[in-house]
């Protein structure tokens, strides 16, 4: 008699198109303007969903990075191995040109269509985003010393993924990393120690400096250039340092160790040390957490995008585990609690979606759009807030849809959970971000301004959200314990922002779902706890994925 046999168990989700499954995403894509894209999209999402690309994000987490501070012979080379899999990832997402593609081939939605792709291509893995994204930001940060970026724009825009570690010149293609936070200081980068001191002869922007001191956080530490701040005479100043000085040198990037780290596994993150380090500073000395903001606003939008596509994968995993597993005779996805617990899900990550391509289109815009550029002051750190904060909730709640199975790793529930609470920290941990906002109010209202015309543009559509839009004007017009109310005034910023972009795009159903769940004065706090007249079976049925 047979004693082991496997029955009521989901297949694999896989062989099926990450980007076609996804019609929240489908849909936005078209809608900012990136209908030209899809294509491409489509190939990348068969791609992202294929049991061989799965295999690929499984074994780059299995086998984090190692560090290697010394060669066989005792000399100092400071490099990071990474499993092969890794490199299949970065390859895969630089041919596709998730990393400087808006900057190398301008056009009409570029942005749209990169964040798009960055979404599809984290369900393999999210830690390889990293020196993508960092890539990706540094181009804008770079035009504050022409010489810099003429120099390193051609290694950067490259689509060939060259893991070599070698100087610029003998590599196709180029990475970037970033080294701004110290031990001492972390979120208070003006505490910063790393000294920088005159090295050619010339200051000032584009001159040579000799840079000592210790970084606590170093992205990417294998990318072959970084933005650096240090203290240089005139104050805290932005540098480039190239892991290879110009003259095929190795430069002195001392890696100390690598973090390890609650998720993000396959990504390494270091500790850094520079002694007499090669740089060049870029923008005007005691300038340099305006210039290095460029890059950093940037990877707040990759912030955005990575949660939005960890809610999506955690959705798809869910919701294909309910289609399939029977309990007490009915399809999990059949059960009324259940079923509410999945919708709710569901529309919490497509307000992500539509949030963040909303927010990849205002970094599409042209650089005489002023409403535009106002609108993503404050927006990017909204979005960032909220979406972000959402997440490890979200991948908790979706890992329990799946039970026992949802805790054991071979699902992959608990990389999604491990991963969710990194965005919340990158770039701006949740209080950093909401004081962010509060300066933006203060000095920038034209900033405010556009951000209202964009969530008032549906006012009137739905009587729950023209009430809370109420709210928002009443929050930006007290003043008092304004900074001790801060996280409360970028929720009802972030959640006016979603709601009224799916009262305008989103099926109707979904959005008066989001809006009973999220803005109705009955809303509950826990997943699923949407309003029971909800239409939670279309809801479950748009979200859930078809594999081959």
């Amino acid at each position: 008699m047979a004693t082991h046999s496997v029955e009521n168990q989901p297949p694999p989700l896989s062989d099926y198109d990450v980007f076609d499954a996804d019609l929240a995403l489908v849909d936005a894509v078209a809608r900012e303007g990136a209908a030209w894209a899809v294509d491409e999209l489509r190939g990348l999402g068969a791609l992202a969903g294929s049991e061989e690309a799965q295999a690929w994000g499984a074994a780059a987490n299995e086998f984090p990075p190692r560090l290697r501070t010394h060669d066989r012979y005792g000399n100092r080379i400071d490099e990071v191995d990474y499993h092969p899999a890794y490199h299949e990832l970065m390859r895969v997402a630089l041919a596709h040109g998730l990393h400087t593609r808006p900057w190398s081939e301008p056009r009409p939605g570029a942005h749209v269509a990169r964040a798009a792709g960055f979404m599809v291509w984290s369900h393999v893995d999210a830690g390889h985003g990293c020196p993508v994204s960092m890539t990706y930001a540094v181009v804008p940060a770079l035009v504050a010393e022409p010489s810099v970026a003429a120099e390193w724009e051609p290694h950067l825009f490259s689509r060939h993924y060259d893991r070599r570690a070698l100087p610029a010149a003998r590599k196709t293609g180029a990475t970037a990393g970033m080294a701004m936070t110290e031990k001492q200081g972390g979120s208070d980068v003006r505490a910063n120690t790393t000294r920088a001191a005159p090295a050619g002869g010339g200051t000032g922007s584009g001159a040579d400096y000799s840079l000592t001191g210790h970084k606590w956080f170093c992205s990417a530490p294998m990318g072959d250039l970084f933005l650096v701040l240090a203290q240089a005479p005139g104050g805290l100043s932005c540098f480039a340092v190239p892991r290879w000085t110009p003259d095929g040198a190795r430069n002195v990037f001392r890696l100390q160790r690598l973090k390890d780290k609650l998720g993000n596994r396959s990504n390494a993150s270091s500790e850094v040390e520079f002694d007499g380090t090669w740089a060049r500073m870029v923008g005007p000395e005691g300038r340099g957490v305006p210039t290095i903001i460029e890059m950093v606003n940037h990877t707040r939008l990759d912030c955005i995008l990575g949660s939005t596509s960890l809610m999506r994968q955690a959705v798809a995993q869910a919701t294909h585990h309910a289609a399939h597993r029977v309990a007490f005779g009915r399809t999990l996805s059949q059960q009324p609690l259940m079923r509410a617990v999945l919708a709710d899900l569901a529309v919490e990550s497509e307000a992500a979606t539509v949030t963040a391509l909303r927010m990849a289109r205002a970094y599409d815009a042209p650089a005489d759009d002023s409403q535009e550029h106002a609108f993503r002051r404050v927006a990017t750190a909204v979005s960032k807030y909220w979406i972000c904060k959402r997440g490890p909730g979200h991948a908790a709640e979706a890992l329990e849809c799946l039970g026992g199975n949802g805790y054991v790793e071979e699902s992959g529930m608990p990389r999604l959970l491990r991963e969710s609470p990194l965005n919340g920290i990158w770039e701006g941990s949740g209080n950093v971000i909401c004081l962010d906002v509060l300066r933006a109010m203060s000095r920038e209202p034209e900033a405010i301004v556009a951000f209202r015309d964009e969530i008032n543009a549906a006012r009137g559509a739905d009587r729950r959200l023209d009430a809370h839009l109420d709210r928002v004007d009443t929050h930006l017009t007290e003043l008092d314990d304004i900074e001790t109310r801060a996280r409360r005034i970028v929720e009802d910023l972030a959640l006016a922002l979603q709601a009224s972009l799916l009262v305008r795009h989103a099926p109707a159903d979904v959005a008066d779902a989001f809006c009973g769940a999220r803005l109705g004065p009955d809303r509950g706090w826990a997943y699923g706890s949407v309003d029971p007249a909800a239409a939670h079976a279309a809801i479950v049925e748009r979200a859930t994925p078809v594999a081959g």
